[in-house]
């Protein structure tokens, strides 16, 4: 049986095997369609910049300050509606819009993924790598790329997605299935991969420069300090991911009837039309071997400009930890090692002949992010209203100081941690602006209880992802519904809520599972770190 044929059969037996809806689905639909009724993205970060702009003024008007434990400064929470805040906010306004992180990130790299689908490479390459790839192994493949991805930043968030839509489809899997299954992996599982990243380098120098103030300080923290356990995390959550995507996600999907094409005049980038048949011509094949080639000798290029002494890429100490020019331009090197093979690609296939042709993929690509960019300007304003009022800062400070009067002492207080860092996050997506709050409170208490400071980070880590994937404040959760609507058209929030609690509740209960069997059974952390003192 040929390929395509076994896809074909592979959709002919699931259909066959789907069913009325389970428990789980209606208890799902219940939560979609309470999700559901949260107004429109737009909507609904206007009025929460209204809410906020009120909350704040009246928090300003009674004297509310906040003290970060350790800083020694004591900081009075800001108002909108007040002589100050109106200055900050008419003066500011543009900045908020340009200064947001994610637009520049996704406009960016969207232009470079549009190149790369325009010209063939994206189809083309999914085609080649998994024509004869199992179909049983794609959902595991797939959240390990996601889980582990977090070295590319929160590019992962906007590469990997479609790119595992486009694979599913390929092999007759339903491409939702991939689409959402691999943000649920990259997004929930955010904080851990198997390799070294810039976020461990940030994360050690932030518990490094708590714990220094210790009178036992306990192990240095080091990027590695973690290393041990986010293996161990990202080989558990790959597993789990794939589960969920093979035994809940896909079957829930057919079972809804969800279509499996996109809708005409919504093809974008990642488009998976354009893996309808998993054939490659002799010309594609050409073009394939000649862009590897360029993307092998530029990979080449970045690594010698990174190594070589001196480097413009390393740091004034010569070295990339915790932070380097290397570790900025994460962005960078993902639209080079995109372009420049698409560019290749392109021309030898003759899809890209001439120079005209580039800024007319580029624009198609971001065209279909137009909403978002829309969004983006609300969303800028109001996360930059929640980081200039104080109010991210007070809400952090008082959860924790209420977690710290619970006089919790045993591992329970380590589980209430994890707890309080999951539900923190739903409000302040920035993991380092999170920890560097906690952290300050938390490293210096739970030292006293015993436990080493990468412990206690390592908890954080358990807590501060898997409920990345449920809150409206995650602005990528706005791109992978745009790229939902090409199936769904009345896709919405909820949708999205409905599909990921399940990653997130699973995710949850195995990290925090990890952390206490790795403190139970005293295994390192890290290369001479444990969890206790």
């Amino acid at each position: 049986m040929n390929r395509r044929a076994g896809a074909r059969a592979g959709r002919g037996t699931a259909d066959r095997l789907q069913v009325g809806p389970t428990r789980t689905d209606r208890f799902l639909g219940g939560v979609e369609r309470i999700g559901n009724r949260i107004p429109e993205p737009f909507v609904l970060f206007l009025t929460l910049f209204a809410l906020l702009a009120v909350a704040s003024s009246a928090m300003a008007w009674a004297g509310t300050t906040v003290e970060v434990p350790g800083s020694g400064q004591v900081d009075a929470v800001r108002g909108l509606l007040t002589g100050e805040g109106v200055q900050w906010f008419t003066t500011s306004l543009v900045d908020n819009f340009v200064a947001f992180p994610p637009l520049g990130t996704v406009v960016v790299i969207l232009l470079a993924v549009g190149l790369a689908q325009h010209s063939g490479l994206m189809a083309t390459t999914v085609r080649v790598a998994f024509a004869g790839a199992p179909r049983w192994a794609l959902p595991y493949a797939v959240s390990f790329f996601g889980v582990v991805g977090s070295v590319m930043a929160d590019s992962v968030m906007i590469v990997i997605p479609p790119l595992a839509a486009m694979v599913f489809k390929a092999v007759g899997r339903h491409p939702v299935a991939g689409l959402l299954g691999a943000f649920a992996a990259a997004g929930a599982g955010y904080s851990t991969s198997i390799a070294v990243t810039s976020l461990d380098a940030l994360f050690a120098g932030i518990t490094s420069a708590v714990a220094q103030t210790l009178p036992v300080p306990g192990t240095p923290v080091t990027p590695v300090s973690n290393w041990y356990y986010n293996i161990a995390s990202s080989i558990v959550l790959t597993v789990v991911c794939g589960l969920l995507i093979t035994r809940v996600l896909e079957p829930a999907l057919r079972r809804g009837g969800v279509p499996t094409e996109e809708r005409a005049g919504t093809a974008g980038p990642g488009s998976v039309r354009d893996v309808a048949d998993l054939e490659v011509s002799r010309e594609e094949r050409r073009a394939l071997k000649r862009a590897g080639l360029a993307a092998l000798l530029t990979a080449l290029a970045l690594t010698a400009l990174t190594v070589v002494p001196g480097s413009p890429m390393r740091n004034e100490n010569g070295g990339y930890l915790p932070t380097s020019p290397l570790l900025g331009s994460v962005v960078f090197i993902v639209v080079v090692m995109l372009t420049v093979p698409a560019l290749v690609f392109g021309r030898v296939n003759g899809t890209l002949r001439r120079i005209t042709q580039v800024p007319a993929a580029m624009a198609e690509a971001v065209k279909d992010m137009a909403p978002f960019i829309v969004l983006a300007f609300v969303l800028g304003q109001f996360i930059a209203l929640f980081t200039w009022s104080r109010v991210g800062t007070w809400m952090a400070v008082a959860g924790a100081s209420a977690l710290r009067s619970l006089d919790l002492t045993g591992y329970e207080a380590i589980v209430a941690f994890v707890a309080l860092a999951s539900v923190l996050n739903l409000f302040i997506i920035s993991g380092s602006s999170m920890w560097t709050i906690m952290g300050a409170v938390f490293v210096p208490l739970f030292a006293l209880l015993g436990y080493e400071p990468a412990f206690t980070q390592a908890a954080f880590r358990a807590g501060d992802s898997a409920t990345q994937i449920l809150t409206p404040l995650n602005p990528y959760i706005v791109v992978v519904l745009a790229m939902l609507r090409r199936y769904e058209p009345q896709a919405g929030l909820g949708t999205l809520i409905s599909r990921f609690l399940p990653f997130t509740i699973c995710f949850w209960i195995s990290w925090t599972a990890l952390l206490t069997l790795w403190f139970f059974l005293g295994l390192p952390l890290g290369p001479g770190t444990d969890a206790r003192l």
